[in-house]
C-alpha cells in the first residue's frame, strides 16, 4: 500500500519536545536505521520508505506536526505536486470544460488554491520529482495525464489554444501590488474595450475615482473580479469571489459569472458559500484527504449530486469516506407558534452616525432560540447588534437591561496573548467548543500567528464560553470552508438549546443562516445612508421577505432538504412567485 509521510514544518518543535520525541520512539530507528532524522532546518525529517506505518510518531507528536497516511492503491503514481520530502501532496487536477461552470469544494488547506494555480499556469508542478526540484514542462504534463481529459487541456494551453485570466483568493494584498484610482487601474488593463460595460455590471461606477487603497473588501473583491473579466481569455479562474460580499452581491457576482461560460469559455470557481456554489455551477469536483498533508481531485459531479454527496461525507465511484457522520438538514420549527419565554425586548429605537441612520422596530427575542439577521453591507446591522451589545448608545428608544451579554465583533484584534489563555474559559465546555472546532492542537500559539479560519473559531469559542444571556456574532463564518461553517452553525445552536440562551447572527451565508436560525431580522433601506430592521419574522415569514428583494425563490433539496436556489425562469422559480411562497421551510 502506498504511503506518505507529511511533516508541518512550522508546527514541529523539537526543544519544546524534549529534543526531538519522535527520533527517540520510532520503532525502526531502535534498530539502528533511520527513518525519523534531524533535517537540515533543525526539524524531524522522515525518509518514507523506511516508514513502517506503525502510528507512534503522529500519535505522539505533542504539536499534531506528523501525518502517516497509506493511500488507496489507485495513488500509487507520483502525485502532481509534492512541497518537499515531508511536505503537502496534490493528487490529480480539476479539468475545466467549455460552455460550462465548474465548482471546486473542500476545505481549507487540501490543495484547492494549488490545484487552480497550475492550471492558470502560475505553479509549474514538479509531478512529485522533489530530489531535482525540477519544474515539469507541458509535454511532461502531457505525457503524464495520457489517456485523461486533462491531457486534451494541457496539448491546447502548450498549443496557444488556451489564454487565461486568474482571479486570486487573496483581494486583500492588491492595493500593495498597484497605485491608483480604479478607473486607472481598470483601463489600464483593459483587453476587451468593456470597461464602461463593467463597471456598470459590478456596480463600480460610485467608486472609479477612488485611491485602491481606501476601498472597502466587498469593492476591492468586485474590481477583482472586474479586472480578470477585462483580460481577453477562454477560460477564467476565480478563487473565491464572493469574500467579503453581502449576499445581493453574491447572487449578483454568481449571475456574472454563470453568463461567461459560451461554447468558446470556460469557467472554474473555488467556493465555499453552497447556495451560491449551486447557484454559480454546472459541475463540481470534490476535494478530500487531509488538511495541510494531501488533497485528491474527485471526478466531476453534477453540482446537485456533488454537493449531496459532500455532505453525505462519502465517494460511491471512489468508495471513499472523507468523514465519518453526515452533514443533515432538519425541518423548522416555527416558534411563532412554540411559546417559549421573552430574554429581552426593544422598544423602537433609533441611531444616527454622521450621515447615517438606522431605525429598529420595536421587537423582542427569546430564551432559546438563534435569530438570524439578513441585509446588505453598510445598512446598519453591526450598528444594531452594537447597541444590543452596549457597546453604542441608540439616540432614542429603550431596550431591556439586566441581560449579560458575550460580543464577538466582525473585525478581530490581534494580539501575542496565547489561545489558551483567551480560552481558558472554554475549558468547562470542553466537548461542545473545543473538540468540534478543532482547537486544541491551536492552543500554545499566539493569537497573531493564526490564520483568519483559525482566528475566527478562536473568537467564536470565546464568545460562547462567556456566561451571558445573550451571544451576539458579527460575521461568524468569515474566513470559514463550507464544513466548518455547518459545524459552527450546529455547534452555536446546540449551545443554546442545551444553555437554554439566545444567539443573534449576523451573516452573509444563506445556507448558514438557514441551517442555525430559528427566527429573522430583516434589514431594508440604502447602503451607507439609512437602514431600517424589522422582525424578529418567522423564517418563511423572514426569507419570503428577503428573498422578494432579491426577485429569488429557494426550495428544499429532496435528498439533503438543504435550500436551493431555483434558476431565474424555471419552472419551480415561476411556480414559487405565482404562489407567493418564495421559501419552502
Amino acid at each position: 500500500m502506498p504511503r506518505i509521510a507529511v511533516i508541518e514544518k512550522e508546527k514541529c518543535n523539537p526543544q519544546a519536545c524534549g529534543n526531538f520525541l519522535c527520533i527517540r520512539l520510532c520503532p525502526v530507528n531502535r534498530t539502528g536505521k533511520e527513518c525519523i532524522i534531524e533535517g537540515e532546518d533543525k526539524k524531524a525529517m522522515i525518509i518514507t520508505e523506511l516508514c513502517t506505518g506503525c502510528g507512534i510518531c503522529p500519535n505522539r507528536c505533542p504539536f499534531d506536526a506528523i501525518s502517516i497516511i497509506n493511500l488507496p492503491d489507485e495513488l500509487a503514481k507520483q502525485p502532481i505536486q509534492q512541497f518537499g520530502l515531508n511536505g503537502f501532496h496534490l493528487y490529480n487536477l480539476p479539468i475545466p470544460i467549455f460552455g460550462k461552470v465548474v465548482g471546486i469544494l473542500g476545505v481549507n488547506g487540501i490543495g484547492k488554491s494549488t490545484a487552480i494555480k497550475i492550471l492558470a499556469g502560475m505553479l509549474k508542478p514538479n509531478l512529485g520529482n522533489i530530489e531535482e526540484n525540477k519544474e515539469a514542462s507541458w509535454d511532461d504534463l502531457i505525457t503524464f495525464f495520457k489517456g485523461s481529459e486533462a491531457q486534451g487541456y494541457f496539448e491546447k494551453v502548450k498549443n496557444g489554444e488556451i489564454k487565461i485570466s486568474y482571479k486570486p483568493q487573496q483581494v486583500e494584498g492588491i492595493p500593495n501590488q498597484v497605485k491608483g484610482t480604479v478607473k486607472e487601474l481598470l483601463t489600464k488593463i483593459d483587453e476587451k474595450g468593456e470597461f464602461d460595460k463593467i463597471s456598470k455590471l459590478l456596480d463600480l461606477t460610485h467608486i472609479l475615482d477612488h485611491d485602491i487603497k481606501v476601498i472597502s473588501g466587498g469593492e476591492l473583491q468586485r474590481v477583482a473580479i472586474a479586472a480578470t473579466v477585462l483580460r481577453k481569455a477562454n477560460l477564467y479562474i476565480f478563487d473565491e469571489p464572493t469574500s467579503f460580499l453581502d449576499i445581493k452581491q453574491r447572487i449578483k457576482i454568481s449571475q456574472f459569472i454563470r453568463e461567461l461560460a459560451d461554447p468558446e469559455t470556460a469557467v472554474l470557481v473555488v467556493e465555499h458559500d453552497l447556495i451560491i456554489l449551486d447557484y454559480m455551477t454546472d459541475l463540481v469536483h470534490l476535494m478530500y484527504g487531509k488538511e495541510n498533508a494531501y488533497g485528491i481531485v474527485s471526478q466531476p459531479k453534477t453540482t446537485r449530486a456533488g454537493i449531496n454527496t459532500y455532505l453525505g461525507g462519502y465517494l460511491k465511484q471512489e468508495n471513499m469516506q472523507f468523514r465519518n457522520y453526515r452533514i443533515v438538514f432538519e425541518p423548522k420549527v416555527d416558534l411563532g407558534i412554540k411559546k417559549t419565554p421573552q430574554l429581552t425586548q426593544w422598544e423602537k429605537i433609533t441611531k444616527k452616525l454622521d450621515s447615517f441612520s438606522i431605525v429598529a422596530n420595536s421587537g423582542d427575542l427569546k430564551e432559546e432560540e438563534v435569530i438570524g439577521i439578513l441585509g446588505e453591507n453598510g445598512i446598519g446591522k453591526t450598528t444594531f447588534i452594537k447597541i444590543l451589545a452596549g457597546v453604542l448608545t441608540q439616540d432614542s428608544g429603550a431596550i431591556d437591561k439586566g441581560v449579560r451579554v458575550s460580543y464577538k465583533p466582525q473585525y478581530i484584534k490581534l494580539s501575542d496573548e496565547l489561545v489558551i489563555n483567551i480560552l481558558s474559559k472554554a475549558s468547562t465546555y470542553h466537548n461542545q467548543i473545543i473538540v468540534p472546532l478543532k482547537l486544541e492542537k491551536l492552543m500554545n500559539h499566539k493569537v497573531s500567528e493564526l490564520s483568519g479560519g483559525q482566528l475566527q473559531r478562536v473568537a467564536i469559542a470565546e464568545c460562547l464560553s462567556q456566561e451571558a444571556d445573550l451571544y451576539l456574532m458579527d460575521e461568524p463564518s468569515a474566513y470559514l470552508d463550507a464544513e466548518q461553517r455547518l459545524i459552527v452553525s450546529k455547534v452555536i445552536k446546540d449551545i443554546m438549546r442545551i444553555r437554554a440562551k439566545t444567539a443573534v447572527v449576523i451573516d452573509h451565508d444563506l445556507l448558514f443562516i438557514d441551517y442555525l436560525s430559528d427566527r429573522l431580522i430583516v434589514f431594508d433601506g440604502v447602503p451607507a445612508k439609512h437602514g431600517e430592521a424589522k422582525g424578529p419574522y418567522t423564517m418563511e415569514e423572514g426569507m419570503n421577505m428577503f428573498l422578494k428583494d432579491l426577485n429569488l425563490t429557494f426550495r428544499r433539496d429532496e435528498e439533503s432538504h438543504r435550500p436551493r436556489a431555483n434558476k431565474e425562469g424555471s419552472q419551480m422559480d415561476q411556480k414559487q412567485k405565482k404562489e407567493g411562497r418564495l421559501y419552502y421551510s
